[in-house]
């Protein structure tokens, strides 16, 4: 696997249409409450096209609910939520399957198909949702396994590989759908500490090779340091402080932001 690896930049008939410049993704006054506990408050914020924005944090300030109300797995009780100038929240539900379409996720667990090999683990959202041909979509999917150093693994089965080794499939897959957002949520939590370095060595990949709007969780914070344009301190449902990698590590103004990054650094 290269560095310089582009990722298919061609013009597709089936590819989702690219991100405008400017505002790609806008919370506003987003509330989330699980029972009594109010997860999100009131939050405020945006996306430009083509950033990578990570959101950092103790366990429970609400960054993976954002992730996952952008996934539409849960919804927001209170405020909107726009994704390339169209309402994801609220809107039809016709509405949110479009919009869906130009956002892939990699969670903490891998979350392959164990029935399937590698190849068709790739290839069956792309086939099944964008109505790619199969031979399209096995092109696809071998180039994308040759990005994330896999390309010898396509024929297979999820338990026959590594932790390491699925989390790396899961990427593929995501990027297989050639979403305008990739969303990473913790996705290195569930590794063994050898297997780390391997899958954040493939999304710098991805950062510096692509166009793809990034909004990650995560608390491999020299990671963040490397990939983000801005970083969001999160706690209690609100962001209480934001900005480059160099201002929050440096020189945060915020003492829950220092007593944070001082407990995880």
């Amino acid at each position: 696997m290269s560095a310089d690896t582009p990722l298919m930049k061609e013009p597709d008939a089936h590819a989702n249409p690219p991100a405008a410049t400017g505002e790609l993704i806008r919370l506003e006054k987003v509330t989330k409450r699980f029972g009594d506990h109010t997860v999100l408050d009131r939050l405020d914020f945006s996306v430009d096209a083509g950033k990578h924005v990570t959101l950092i944090g103790p366990s429970g300030s609400g960054k993976t609910t954002i992730l996952r109300m952008l996934m539409t797995l849960t919804k927001p009780d209170e405020g909107t939520i726009t994704v390339a100038g169209q309402q994801l929240y609220p809107a039809p539900e016709k509405q949110v399957r479009e919009i869906r379409k130009n956002i892939g996720m990699v969670f903490q667990q891998f979350n392959l198909f164990p029935n399937m090999k590698v190849l068709r683990n790739i290839t069956e959202a792309p086939v099944t949702v964008l109505g790619l041909s199969k031979d399209e979509a096995e092109q696809r999917a071998r180039e994308l396994l040759d990005l994330v150093g896999l390309s010898d693994h396509l024929d297979k089965y999820p338990t026959q590989l590594s932790g390491g080794q699925q989390q790396r499939v899961a990427i593929a897959r995501a990027l297989a759908m050639r979403p305008q957002v990739l969303l990473l949520d913790e996705v290195t939590s569930a590794l063994d500490p050898e297997l780390v370095a391997g899958v954040l060595d493939v999304l710098r990949d991805i950062a510096r090779t692509t166009d793809i709007t990034m909004l990650c969780v995560t608390h491999e914070m020299n990671f963040a340091r490397d990939i983000s344009d801005r970083i969001l301190m999160f706690d209690s449902g609100h962001v209480i402080e934001a900005g480059s990698p160099e201002k929050i590590f440096s020189e945060p103004e915020q003492a829950r932001t220092r007593e944070f990054l001082s407990a995880v650094l």
